[in-house]
């Protein structure tokens, strides 16, 4: 008699949460990771979701959610069992920063998002007056915020698709970090923060 084995047994599941305001590029991202294509999107009314296998044994399902005002409040229906958080910027929209910082702060400070690492895309680089990395970290300010899990700030442009590769990459090392400190077991707390300078296109 023979002996059977599924790889499918092996594959391990990651739960990626795609947060960010409306038209900061939250479903372009999500798309680009998936198909590595650009598509034409609308606003997100409620989520889309995709799975992306990043590694043989690693997949990821990510969960992009509506960033429209009034949809924020159910933001927090989507946190339980988060194991990374990919916040997405309009890196050249001046005028709604502060509304993008006070709502990232804002789900940092929730308990079901606590230890969960973090990748802030600053997207829109192609943009002439998008902020680089360095700006983003300390307009939202990463280092006091972000002091209890692993982060990283990924200059990105979502529609050519540059600097996504680098932040998917980092995703995925986070998670996997996180799997194997909770397999030990020990909770997911800071372990790398690095930052990637900002080069514009």
């Amino acid at each position: 008699m023979g002996v059977s084995g599924s790889s499918h047994s092996r594959v391990k599941q990651a739960r990626i949460l795609i947060l960010g305001l409306d038209d900061a590029g939250k479903s372009t991202v999500l798309y680009k990771f998936k198909f590595k294509e650009h598509f034409i999107t609308i606003p997100t009314v409620g989520f889309n979701v995709e799975m992306i296998h990043t590694e043989k044994h690693l997949q990821l399902t990510m969960w992009d959610v509506g960033g429209q005002q009034k949809l924020r409040s159910f933001w927090c229906h989507y946190f339980e069992n988060t194991d990374g958080l990919v916040y997405v910027v309009d890196s050249n929209d001046s005028k709604h920063l502060d509304e993008s910082k006070k709502e990232f702060q804002r789900v940092l400070q929730n308990e079901l998002i606590k230890n969960v690492p973090v990748v802030l895309l600053a997207n829109k680089q192609d943009l002439p007056g998008a902020l680089n990395a360095e700006e983003v970290t300390r307009k939202f300010n990463m280092k006091r915020y972000c002091s209890d899990r692993d982060w990283y700030v990924q200059p990105c442009c979502a529609l050519t698709g540059q600097g996504l590769a680098e932040g998917l990459s980092k995703v995925t090392e986070f998670v996997k970090n996180c799997m194997k400190s909770k397999e030990e077991p020990l909770t997911c707390s800071k372990q790398n923060v690095r930052l990637k300078t900002s080069r514009k296109v």
